[in-house]
């Protein structure tokens, strides 16, 4: 969907009435059971041809047939939410265990701690890091390649979103105000000694929480925010995402893709904007892309090329699993953020206060752009230093990082060895706020 990580629209009628949206999620979940025969006979018939029992199993036709039920079965089924799959991390030159808690829930959210477990003593305390995983479809397990890269030289926390099928009605809703509080209490647990990273989506609510605690003098606030590939400001070179949600507005959304969870889920009857139509979103983005990846698996698979088969597997199997948003929530971000642009027009309030990130004064902030990002442009991040008025120029950094889109700002190879190292420069330099520096000063 056209908020920046959200994809595009399905293709759908100009107006659609609300009565023929309703039903569309209870008949998804009928379509899938109805595939329930075939998936089993195809699954059946790929482990006849890969019993190396069945002659037929060596030969060409064999492995065709095999790969082509494997395919069917992975294009066909309902992707669950993966596995951390993070056992041990290094640090200091040594392998350590590592165990992930949870160290703070709601019914939306859970905060994840990544415990190293026996870690020797250091020197010098490592920088403590909240990252907001973003809240548009995709699990907090894509940001794994994130939480793997800060691991070894940081404490790492993260935002695990809950899907919203699996919360009940009573539970109440969760809007844009409501992920604004969920961060204010985070960052209260944490005691505020912590430095926050947006990772996209998130960058506003981040700026809005931290602009919200500014205001009105919250000790818990973070040391240092770090935005990346956020859309503070989607009118700076917009995408064409972007444009197709100011061309759409909030209306045709609400119409068009927000529908009704069915029975049996936990939240059945809640209004949701569905995993399933993201992943239509996701997929028709780059939709010759995905086929090719697929012509090759078949390819792969025939040919036992069991390396780049186990690659493709591990990248669907993230990319496909994706989750439901709370209805209310989906439709304030498109109205707010990517229609009205409330934060940066000054408009942006939360629960009926104005959110003013000139108030920020003692966090540092950092922004982060990919040269090649398609989703949020160059420049849309960077705004937030023209709305930050009253952070000192020795306190804030911009960097963009070529050569790479849209994921490759919070993962890969370039992640790694160049922009992490300069966001953890940057949260060394700021690690205390001004008043703690002005009193350490005085003490010496």
């Amino acid at each position: 969907m056209p908020i920046g990580e959200f994809g595009r629209p399905p293709d759908m009628p100009a107006e659609v009435s609300p009565a023929m949206t309703a039903p569309m999620y209870w008949m998804y979940e009928m379509a899938q059971a109805s595939l329930n025969p075939a998936r089993a006979v195809t699954d059946a018939t790929r482990m006849l041809f890969q019993n190396p029992l069945n002659p037929w199993s060596h030969t060409e036709f064999g492995k065709s047939v095999a790969a082509g039920c494997e395919l069917f079965e992975r294009t066909t089924r309902r992707y669950g939410k993966p596995e951390w799959g993070l056992h041990e991390t290094e640090v200091n030159g040594v392998r350590t265990p590592m165990e992930i808690r949870s160290v703070w829930e709601k019914p939306f959210c859970r905060l994840l701690y990544f415990d190293r477990m026996h870690v020797r003593p250091l020197r010098k305390p490592q920088p403590r890091v909240l990252l907001v995983a973003p809240m548009s479809g995709h699990y907090a397990t894509l940001l794994r390649g994130t939480v793997e890269a800060f691991m070894p030289t940081h404490d790492v926390y993260i935002t695990d979103w809950t899907d919203a099928r699996m919360v009940p009605v009573s539970e109440g809703r969760f809007d844009l105000d409501d992920y604004v509080d969920y961060l204010i209490e985070m960052l209260h647990v944490l005691g505020g000694n912590v430095h926050i990273i947006a990772v996209c989506q998130p960058s506003v609510p981040v700026l809005a929480a931290v602009s919200v605690m500014e205001a009105e003098g919250d000790p818990c606030v973070p040391l240092s925010m770090t935005l990346m590939g956020g859309p503070i400001d989607t009118r700076k070179n917009p995408t064409a995402v972007n444009n197709l949600a100011a061309a759409k507005g909030t209306d045709w959304f609400r119409n068009n893709v927000i529908t009704k969870v069915p029975f049996p889920h936990p939240g059945v009857m809640r209004d949701v904007y569905p995993g399933f139509l993201q992943l239509n979103g996701f997929i028709t983005m780059n939709l010759d892309r995905h086929m090719e990846a697929h012509k090759s698996l078949f390819k792969n698979l025939v040919k036992g090329d069991g390396d780049l088969v186990d690659k493709h597997r591990d990248f669907y199997d993230e990319y496909l699993a994706v989750m439901d948003l709370t209805a209310e929530y989906y439709l304030q971000t498109v109205d707010l953020v990517f229609v009205k642009h409330a934060l940066p027009n000054g408009e942006m309030t939360h629960r009926g206060r104005p959110v003013d990130p000139s108030k920020i004064t003692r966090v540092a902030l950092m922004t982060v752009e990919g040269e090649k990002d398609d989703i949020s442009g160059l420049g849309q991040t960077e705004a937030a230093h023209a709305l930050c008025t009253s952070i000192p120029e020795r306190r804030r950094a911009h960097y963009m990082q070529k050569g790479v889109g849209h994921y490759g700002v919070f993962n890969g190879s370039r992640f790694k060895s160049e922009i992490v190292p300069r966001i953890n420069d940057f949260m060394q330099s700021n690690a205390r706020h001004p008043a703690q520096l002005s009193r350490a000063a005085a003490a010496e």
